[in-house]
């Protein structure tokens, strides 16, 4: 049986990995050694971005619609609010009520009213 050589599915291979990282400094978008190593890294980095861009958007959203309270009535508190909303079956998640914390403080009001907090 004949030798057959991988030049050509090597090259395409390699041309991918380089092609995945385009822009990376030094020679981590030049050399095929360093460039699978560093998009091996790229991976988990943006593995691990992704869940902290959750947790940072609740942050988010919690020190919204605390503030959003706090201009309502200084003794108002986000955790009481939740309760009070789930208590009340409003069912709200936190991104909108922050947006409305933010946008539409009438209407936030509303809800505020409506869920009947107690200071």
């Amino acid at each position: 049986m004949p030798r057959t050589k991988t030049g050509f599915t090597r090259r395409r291979r390699h041309n991918k990995i380089l092609k995945l990282t385009k822009g990376f400094r030094g020679t981590y978008n030049r050399l095929i050694k360093r460039a699978k190593e560093a998009l091996l890294h790229a991976d988990q980095y943006s593995f691990i971005g992704r869940k902290l861009r959750k947790r940072n958007f609740r942050k988010l959203w919690i020190m919204r619609i605390n503030s959003g309270l706090k201009t309502i009535d200084e003794g108002y508190k986000y955790s009481r609010f939740m309760a009070a909303l789930k208590k009340a079956n409003i069912k709200l998640n936190s991104k909108m009520l922050a947006e409305l914390a933010v946008n539409n403080s009438q209407d936030f009001k509303a809800v505020v009213d409506k869920s009947g907090l107690k200071k």
